[in-house]
């Protein structure tokens, strides 16, 4: 990528700490890995969270290729710790241990890592804490609640060395690889603009009202790291994405992630110049919906480069086609990827090359998965054991989440700024305000 990974490291530790910390962890070969765990060993591992993204992580881990053995099912909802037993009772042989508390699993010394797929409040400190605890982690999207959670995360992964993979698993498609590649050796001229979108039809969700957690919920341990409030009805199951700030990063954390990861990929750029954004909440506006559900979002970079994004969480007019992608532009012709493949065209729109695609890996459906999430999460494994280096280290992972961040803070001042882009900073005073967010006291991760 343009800007080398170690200088990343050094700009993005001195937020957290104060002082550059020279050299990067995910710089070492892959080999340094191998001390920690034998080539050939069996990796055991634990999954945090266990709600709609449950049913990605089924393939991996129960292949016997992978050999991992799955030690424990960690969720605050006792529901959904018995339903994924269920379902793993018919893939693996061992009966994995059921736990409440991601603290009490990460004390045990067996467990060598953990894929972290809790609501997005809990991503980094989950991820921090494991690798204090000496875990490997395979964090999915969003890796930070807030860009101050992309300094910490990425620093920590510095001081403990362990191998932390960002769950955007289309940077493991074969496909994505490929044109991105191409586009880099100049297959369709200068790249100098990334249009990526996002559809669905998300209906209604319900007015919050104060009432008591559902049965089987560890409200205390669902909050974590946010501040302390009254539960509000329905909140723990998926629609905590838009009921306020303290536990969803909206659309964007949500899905946006994906293809602004592929676009800044395609055009290799890191962070932007200046953000603009348009965005408002237009269907069903006497629901509990919190945040916007519509977004237009653009980030400019040096050499006349651009992202915009287009995003419509509840309607479905079907814009670019193909429910969610992107589409890279340059001087000698333009390129349509997405999960299915992709298509590159020349100037005159002729189809150049038609890559359809194998995979299964769902679109627009809640929770996802397939085998592009299979890739990713074998790359994750492998790494571990020194074989591989991983498509998606947390380094590069962080600058795409910080375009998701600096989306939802334009959004939530009303208007755009400029960026730093030698260290992604914001400029804007009360933008800064929310680079972190407040902590219940004794969460805030400390490097």
């Amino acid at each position: 990528m343009g800007t080398d990974r170690r200088n990343f490291l050094k700009k993005a530790v001195v937020g957290v700490t104060g002082a550059t910390i020279g050299g990067s962890a995910m710089a070492n070969s892959a080999k340094s890995y191998s001390k920690i765990i034998g080539a050939n060993d069996k990796l055991n591992v634990a999954i945090i969270g266990l709600g709609r993204r449950l049913g990605a992580y089924y393939e991996p881990i129960s292949r016997k290729e992978s050999n991992v053995e799955l030690l424990y099912l960690c969720d605050v909802m006792k529901s959904q710790r018995e339903k994924a037993a269920s379902k793993f009772a018919k893939l693996i042989k061992n009966k994995p241990i059921l736990e409440n508390d991601v603290r009490k699993v990460l004390e045990d010394p067996k467990v060598d890592a953990i894929f972290n797929a809790t609501p997005d409040h809990w991503h980094t400190p989950g991820a921090c804490m494991a690798m204090e605890a000496g875990k490997h982690v395979y964090l999915e999207k969003p890796c930070s609640h807030n860009p101050h959670e992309g300094e910490l995360v990425v620093a920590f992964q510095q001081k403990y060395n362990k191998v932390v993979q960002m769950g955007n698993q289309q940077r493991s498609s074969p496909e994505s690889i490929e044109i991105i590649k191409a586009i880099h050796n100049g297959a369709i001229g200068k790249a100098y603009r990334a249009v990526a979108f996002y559809t669905n039809d998300r209906g209604e969700v319900p007015v919050p009202k104060k009432q008591a957690p559902p049965e089987g919920l560890d409200w205390d341990l669902f909050q974590g790291p946010a501040p302390r409030k009254d539960y509000m009805h329905d909140t723990w199951d998926y629609n905590w994405h838009w009921y306020g700030w303290d536990y969803g990063t909206a659309e964007m954390g949500n899905n946006a992630t994906h293809e602004l990861d592929i676009a800044r990929w395609a055009l290799d750029v890191e962070y932007p110049m200046h953000v603009d954004v348009f965005s408002g909440k237009f269907q069903y506006p006497n629901d509990g919906w919190e945040m916007y559900d519509t977004m237009e979002a653009s980030f400019h970079f040096d050499d006349n480069r651009v992202i915009n994004w287009e995003g419509q969480s509840r309607n479905k007019y079907d814009t670019f086609g193909g429910g969610r992608g992107t589409i890279i532009y340059g001087s000698e012709g333009s390129v349509f990827v997405n999960r299915g493949g992709y298509r590159q065209y020349d100037l005159k729109g002729k189809l150049v090359k038609d890559s359809k695609s194998a995979s299964n890996e769902a679109g627009t459906a809640l929770g996802g998965g397939g085998d592009m999430t299979t890739k990713h999460a074998v790359n994750f494994f492998e790494t571990i054991r020194g074989k591989e280096k991983l498509t998606s280290p947390i380094e590069q992972g962080v600058v795409s989440q910080l375009l998701t961040h600096y989306a939802n803070i334009a959004s939530r001042i009303g208007k755009g700024f400029d960026v730093d882009d030698t260290t992604g900073r914001i400029f804007d005073r009360e933008a800064m305000q929310l680079w972190k967010r407040e902590y219940e006291p004794g969460w805030e991760p400390k490097i």
